[in-house]
């Protein structure tokens, strides 16, 4: 609704409440610094653990910074924004979600100390953005390549930077990036594991390209350690046989993949049957098996071995299958069985009458294996398969869920550099080296984005910061020992966290994927100067049930993220 006071503009908003200028601001910069101090401290992999219980009293523990923000219930729209800064970086480079929410908190820090210098938002935010195009530039400069010129991974790459040391093979550096990835998850060096996950990601590769979440099953099976998770050229599926009468193991295995219930062949329409006695019963019953037969004989004239099913195969049609040595697998899941048809290069059928020997699939064995009660179905030995399986093993629940999430952060990082073929330092050395250049090139900017740049250059450093701090090192000197070594020339040096020495990251074999350094500033700058640039929170009330029927609702103070305003009594 409107009104006019004078020549101005009156609009009253029913029903909602606001906060705006240095208020609105505050909450939001307060709010983010808060979100970030949360998982600073998981940060690294000397970092801690995050214990979450549940509404239910269940227990979760990690310290996956992404895994931990997705199991926070909360209604705060600023803490949310921060929260899809982890995905945004999930998604698009796989790592670096902790990294990106501390380096996007603590750029809001450093924008509140400006704003407190009456430095304006706009000013702030353009600063910022001058200071993230100079930062990937940096970042590039830093960065090693792992391809040629014509775009093919090369077959050894120097570390050594022209000093005494023997070319690393393109496998020894991938599985370096794995051990990185999988050490800052808590899962420690663990060189079998990643040899494993770098199996597992060339066994996909495409053309250059990694599609990890499509083509890769991770499936957890508790029992044995860690070091005995298994890389499956092909499938593993998590279904046992349903009768001791199945064959246990099919070599040479021809698979027809069917996405329907398998049973006699159904009348069209609605047709129904009476049946007036015993013997037109015992005939109808004859007939069923009959077409029951005929269809199992039908996929066997194809020459199929072993059939998948994601709905039911009916019990008659299991023992003529039996029989015939055919192993049938019914109520397989729809996702296993579309990697069944990229692992084995089967087609997936409706209606076994159309089953023709071109749509089936090839695996040298299909085996079902275990221990107990606990068996699953190994495809092995697929040609070219577009699939592939690594089953995680762990003696508890709480280590197959950190090492699920290890695992994948790891798989993502390795597709990372194989699809964009550049590398970079780690241990804090691309911060601490951006950092050292933005503030020299700080001091060739005129205007009071010059403030927002070197604002921009100390937030940079809360990553070594923290990686020292959570290694039990001092923060302080780490900072200034980095510092030392970066003026003098030493781009690639970075905190040895067992040590507490300043090595080369690049001889030590501590790499990174560029694009996951790029993709964290990237997604931490874009979600500060969102947020810098919002000086206005209309909020609505809350409808209670109180209200619906009579009641007052609430207010926006209600909210338990909206802080309660000061009253001034003077």
């Amino acid at each position: 609704m409107a009104g006019r006071l004078g020549d101005q503009p009156i609009i009253i908003l029913k029903d909602t409440e606001r906060m705006q200028g240095r208020d609105a601001q505050s909450m939001n910069i307060h709010t983010a610094k808060t979100v970030a101090g949360l998982i600073r401290s998981t940060l690294g992999p000397k970092g801690m653990d995050k214990m979450l219980v549940d509404s239910i009293g269940d227990v979760y523990i990690s310290n996956d910074g992404a895994s931990i923000l997705d199991d926070i219930e909360t209604e705060h729209p600023t803490a949310k924004m921060i929260i899809e800064v982890a995905h945004t970086q999930e998604d698009e480079a796989g790592d670096g979600t902790t990294s990106a929410v501390v380096f996007a908190g603590e750029l809001l820090k450093k924008a509140e100390e400006l704003l407190a210098q009456k430095i304006h938002a706009t000013t702030i935010v353009k600063g910022y953005k001058i200071a993230s195009k100079k930062a990937q530039e940096l970042l590039d400069n830093m960065a090693i390549s792992v391809k040629t010129e014509d775009g093919k991974a090369k077959q050894s790459v120097d570390l050594s930077e022209g000093k005494v040391g023997e070319p690393k093979a393109i496998s020894e550096l991938l599985k370096k990036i794995a051990i990185t990835a999988l050490a800052s998850k808590g899962i420690g060096s663990n060189p079998k594991l990643a040899e494993k996950c770098v199996k597992a990601v060339k066994a996909i590769e495409d053309n250059g390209r990694i599609n990890v979440e499509e083509n890769i099953m991770l499936l957890k099976k508790r029992g044995k350690s860690v070091d005995e998770t298994e890389f499956v050229n092909g499938l593993v599926i998590d279904k046992m046989r349903v009768s001791i009468n199945q064959p246990r193991k099919i070599k040479k295995a021809k698979i027809a993949l069917f996405d329907q219930e398998i049973q006699a062949r159904q009348t069209k329409g609605d047709a129904k049957y009476k049946i007036r006695s015993s013997k037109q019963m015992q005939l109808f019953a004859e007939e069923e098996k009959r077409l029951m037969k005929q269809t199992v004989e039908r996929i066997a004239s194809t020459g199929a071995n072993v059939v998948f099913s994601t709905k039911n195969i009916d019990d008659n049609i299991l023992d003529y299958f039996n029989q015939i040595n055919i192993l049938g697998i019914r109520r397989t899941k729809e996702e296993d069985l579309k990697k069944l048809a990229r692992a084995t290069g089967a087609s997936i059928v409706s209606n076994p009458e159309k089953l023709e020997e071109s749509d089936l699939g090839y695996a040298g064995i299909v085996e079902e294996r275990g221990v107990g009660n606990y068996k699953m179905f190994y495809i092995e030995e697929c040609e070219n398969p577009k699939s592939v399986t690594l089953v995680l093993h762990g003696p508890s629940e709480y280590i197959l869920e950190n090492l699920e999430g290890s695992v994948n952060d790891a798989l993502h990082v390795i597709g990372d550099v194989i699809e964009d073929g550049k590398i970079i330092a780690g241990g804090g050395a691309p911060e601490i080296e951006v950092g050292l250049r933005l503030r020299e090139y700080a001091s060739t900017l005129s205007g009071r984005e010059q403030l927002a740049v070197q604002a921009f250059a100390d937030a940079i450093e809360i990553i070594p910061y923290s990686l020292a701090e959570n290694s039990g090192l001092d923060p302080i000197d780490s900072l200034v020992d980095l510092r030392s070594k970066h003026k003098q020339g030493h781009k690639n040096s970075g905190l040895n966290l067992d040590s507490g020495d300043v090595v080369d990251m690049i001889e030590n074999g501590i790499v990174e994927p560029l694009r996951v350094k790029k993709q964290m500033m990237k997604s931490a700058t874009e979600a500060a100067d969102m947020l810098l640039r919002i000086d206005d929170i209309f909020a609505a009330r809350r409808m209670s049930m109180e209200e619906k029927y009579g009641g007052k609702g609430y207010h926006m103070r209600d909210y338990d993220w909206a802080p309660h305003p000061k009253i001034d009594e003077d």
